[in-house]
Formats: structure tokens, C-alpha cells, sequence
């Protein structure tokens, strides 16, 4: 796993007292999910921004409360402290319209006995008159202390001021390594699926941490959290997305809009892995998410995971034929994935695991493969089409064929006839050019253009 070259900025505090508010104010985009429940930040979430020409990288942790016994708190802290090893400088967030509680003086001292620089950020502070309020907050005993309004902005300027002069001075040889552009492009992989297939678990697995929060409760994650690594010279940037549901079936204000931010997620994606639970087959809302990726034009793995425990309850041990009858049952109810690739795992055991990443190599390469026209019209040439079951009148005369882009591979058909490419026309094609040029695990977007 491969450590950031920035020093790291970590923001702590109990639950619901504007950790995330503040978050998002830093990097000036809406990374973390804001709401007035408490606890919706779960995993830690980071993000980076400049002040002063210093860059900086900002972590989000789940609310703390310490000694807390039930799971989700205990992981909190856990996730949390994991934060605050890596941090260079943390900043404290309070609530400066709440009293002073217990927590607040339990975690001070906590973070004061870390021997990091530690700054107190008493939130809510909207108006000078309500900054004698902030004066309250000394007897945490941190001596910087700031009274910030992390929704409209106010006093986050000189927070910023402060935490950047707590860094060491770059050293030119940083400085240089910071501007250096990466050698190559990073793969950007979104875990998906529905809640509790195991998603966390296989990214915990994947980058060989204990990053994401796992539990056996559905829809533990909430937001998306992000985890780079370099794996054989190449770098994978792989988010955890929120566990999709129905939008009916989500009450809370925290999950709806987790399913909101999983899909814009998916968005910044190149491949989706796509997490099937084995010992449960493809559901109706497996097809649902499958089919935001394919719509999206990302490439797309689809991962069954618990395969040990559905292939556990065969009686005669035969896991082959099992596993057969399994992928012939994933691609009829996924048949517009026709092109993805299926690889069993448990993410749990690891069995299966070293599969992954070879096809997530395979897979980002064929997203970006480009074909010539000059090759696709020798290939153009070699096609008759007519196979294809079209009905005469939406028949076209291909001029020819040019890929006009990659990531999803788009091709650019100019036709006799400015009419709307038939389905069958379409499907008929793109068989024939996966056929010729491969492109597996990724869409092939086809447009029409009419030439005279």
C-alpha cells in the first residue's frame, strides 16, 4: 500500500458536531455526506487542497467517542486512530452552541498525549456575538484555538493559517516529488453492490489493510472511501462505495443519499467490480447496479464472492459443474454484461483473491485499447452483414467505421442513411468487433452518422 508524500491533516471530534462540513469546506467539494444525523461518517475519508502554496492531504474520521463498546462506535475509534498515526497535525472539532461535555475533555487529553500538534476548531461560531461562547472551549487545554463556522466559512482561513505552520518546511527534493507527475495513470476501480455482499471485506482484502469498517450489519459504509496502492509497478485507486438500495427501502437520511454518492462514484470509476453475494444468486437489484456501470460506460468485473460457503453445501463435492451452472445462471439474468468477466472468490479466505488483479490489468488495457481505421475498415470488409437480422427497411450501407474514442471504446459508423442504428444492426456489429479486437470487461458504444 503506498503512503501519501503530504503531510496529513486529520479532523476529529464526537459525532454531529460538523467534522464533515468542515471536511468538505477544506477541499471545496462534497466528498463527505453532510446531514443532521449523528454518525453518518463511518469509515475516514480523505481529500487534499492547497492554502498557501502548501498541499496538503485531509482525513475525515468517524465521530469518537472513546471506551464506547458497542461494534460500529468501537470500529470508529478504531479507524480513527489508525487517522491520527498517520496525521501530521490534528484539528479537534466542537460543538460551541452544545455545553462542554465529558467526551470532549476525555478526547483533548487523548490527542494531547499523542504528541502530534493538536487545534481546536469550535464549530457553529456564526456571528461575532456568539465567539464569547468559543471562550468555554479553553479548558480542554489546547492553546489554539479557533472559532470557525464550518458552513458559511467563517475563521477557516486563519484554522488553515495555523495547521500549515505546524508542517516542517519542505525540503527542495519534496517539492520537486510533489509537482512530478505520476509515470503512469492510476486505475480507478468502485466496489459495488448490495449491502453486506462483502465489499468491505474485499477491499480490506485487495490492499492487505483494514480500511474500510466490516461488519455483519447491512449498509455499515456509508460514504465512499478511497484506498491507493501499487501492486507491480501499477497504482489502483479503489473506492468502497455505499451498499444500493432501493430508493424505497431507504429511510434514513444517510442512505439515501449514500446511493446517490455511490453512483457519482461509479462515475469517476473505470472499472466497476461488481460484487455478487454466491450463496444468495443474482438478484433483480444485482441486474439493477450491474446496469448502472454498463450505462455509465464503465468496464465492468463481476466478482462472486462467498464462493466457500455456496460451494460448502454441495453434497457431492463436484465444485466444478457448480461453478458452471452458477456463471450460466449469472450471464442469463445479466445478459447485457455479456462482456464482463466472472471470477469466484471469498474475500473472507482469500481463496480466489489472485485472480483480481490480472483481470483488473487485462481489463483497464482493453478499455483503453484504440483500433485504426485502417484496420477496422480491412476488418469492415471481411463482415457480412448479411447475417445480421435487421428487417429490410432499417437496412444501412456501411461506409465505414473509425473508433472515434476510448474508455468505454466508441466507434463512429457512417451509413448511407441518417436513420437510427437498428438494434439487431448494432448487436451484430459489436459481436463481430469483440470477435476481431477483444475489449473484455468493457461497453462498446457504436454511433451512426449519415454520409451522402
Amino acid at each position: 500500500m503506498s503512503s501519501s508524500p503530504l503531510p496529513t491533516l486529520a479532523i476529529v471530534g464526537r459525532p454531529n458536531v460538523g467534522k464533515s462540513t468542515l471536511f468538505n469546506r477544506l477541499i471545496g467539494r462534497r466528498r463527505a455526506i453532510v446531514g443532521d444525523e449523528p454518525g453518518i461518517t463511518r469509515d475516514r475519508i480523505y481529500g487534499e487542497t492547497e492554502w498557501q502554496g502548501r498541499r496538503l492531504r485531509v482525513v475525515d474520521t468517524g465521530g469518537i467517542i472513546p471506551d464506547e463498546n458497542e461494534l460500529i462506535p468501537a470500529e470508529i475509534f478504531r479507524q480513527a486512530r489508525v487517522a491520527l498515526q498517520e496525521a501530521a497535525a490534528v484539528v479537534l472539532v466542537v460543538d460551541g452552541r452544545a455545553e462542554l461535555a465529558s467526551p470532549d475533555l476525555d478526547l483533548a487529553r487523548l490527542l494531547l498525549r499523542s504528541g502530534k500538534p493538536v487545534l481546536l476548531a469550535v464549530n457553529k461560531i456564526d456571528s461575532p456575538k456568539l465567539e464569547a461562547y468559543a471562550e468555554e472551549f479553553h479548558r480542554l487545554g489546547i492553546r489554539n484555538l479557533f472559532p470557525v463556522s464550518a458552513e458559511g466559512g467563517g475563521g477557516v482561513a486563519e484554522l488553515l493559517d495555523a495547521v500549515v505552520q505546524t508542517f516542517p518546511k519542505p525540503t527542495e527534493t519534496a517539492v520537486e516529488d510533489e509537482t512530478e507527475e505520476p509515470a503512469e495513470r492510476e486505475v480507478r476501480v468502485a466496489i459495488i453492490g448490495r449491502p453486506n455482499v462483502g465489499k468491505s471485506t474485499l477491499l480490506n482484502k485487495l490492499t492487505g489493510s483494514d480500511r474500510s469498517i466490516v461488519s455483519p450489519v447491512p449498509g455499515t459504509t456509508r460514504d465512499a472511501v478511497d484506498e491507493v496502492m501499487e501492486r507491480e509497478g501499477k497504482t489502483y485507486r479503489f473506492i468502497d462505495t455505499a451498499g444500493i438500495r432501493r430508493k424505497g427501502k431507504t429511510r434514513l437520511m444517510a442512505e439515501k443519499l449514500s446511493v446517490v454518492m455511490a453512483r457519482k462514484h461509479l462515475e469517476a470509476a473505470d472499472v466497476a467490480l461488481l460484487v455478487i453475494d454466491a450463496t444468495e444468486g443474482v438478484t433483480a437489484l444485482d441486474a439493477t447496479i450491474g446496469g448502472y456501470a454498463h450505462e455509465s460506460g464503465r468496464s465492468v468485473i463481476v466478482v462472486v464472492n462467498k464462493w466457500d460457503l455456496a460451494a460448502a453445501s454441495r453434497t457431492d463435492g463436484n465444485r466444478t459443474t457448480d461453478r458452471n451452472l452458477f456463471e450460466q445462471q449469472a450471464r442469463h439474468a445479466l445478459k447485457f454484461l455479456g462482456y464482463a468477466p466472472i471470477v469466484f472468490v471469498s474475500a473472507t479466505t482469500g481463496r480466489g483473491m489472485d485472480k483480481i488483479f490480472p483481470t483488473l490489468e487485462t481489463v483497464a488495457a482493453e478499455r483503453r485499447k484504440r483500433i485504426t481505421t485502417g484496420e477496422m475498415n480491412r476488418f469492415l470488409r471481411t463482415i457480412d452483414f448479411q447475417r445480421a437480422s435487421v428487417p429490410a427497411s432499417k437496412r444501412v450501407k456501411i461506409r465505414y467505421l473509425t473508433q472515434a474514442s476510448i474508455a468505454p471504446p466508441t466507434f463512429i459508423l457512417f451509413t448511407d442513411r441518417k436513420v437510427k442504428l437498428h438494434f439487431s444492426y448494432e448487436r451484430f456489429l459489436e459481436n463481430q468487433i469483440r470477435r476481431a479486437f477483444g475489449f473484455i470487461g468493457t461497453p462498446i458504444w457504436i454511433k451512426n452518422r449519415a454520409r451522402e
